[in-house]
């Protein structure tokens, strides 16, 4: 265990090394930004074991937005599957179609095609990690 820790200390070490030497060089003087707060924290609010989840998702280019609707239409499905009552099936499956449309609509804005047959085995498996 302890030469693993003296790798990250070596590590720390040289990337300490790195920035010092980059920042007494000046090459940071000119990054944008400069002398403005920083934006604020997207993800504030979110309990830190899901916060790389979420990076992971937005990197992707999900929004929070799109994974809201994707959870709206997930619970519709599992209320369908359950459902025992033919009319409230039938209002679901309108809520369904409504929330599908939607969710499609913010994906095709960003050029993402949810008609593929691969994305959706992959959007599926994706799912099933993050929201069950």
């Amino acid at each position: 265990m302890k030469a693993g820790g003296a790798k990250v200390d070596k590590f720390y070490n040289i990337s300490e090394d790195k920035i010092r030497k980059a920042y007494e060089n000046g090459e940071f003087d000119n990054l944008p930004g400069k002398g403005k707060p920083l934006p604020r924290d997207k993800l504030k609010g979110i309990p830190d074991d899901l916060k790389m989840a979420y990076r992971v998702l937005q990197n992707a280019g999900f929004s929070p937005d799109e994974m809201g609707a994707k959870k709206e239409l997930m619970t519709i499905e599992d209320l369908i599957r359950h459902s025992e009552d033919e009319l409230e099936t039938e209002e679901l499956r309108k809520q369904l179609s409504e929330k599908l449309l939607k969710y499609n609509s913010m994906l095709a804005k960003k050029g993402i095609k949810t008609n593929s047959s691969v994305f959706k085995r992959y959007e599926h498996k994706i799912e099933r990690k993050f929201f069950d």
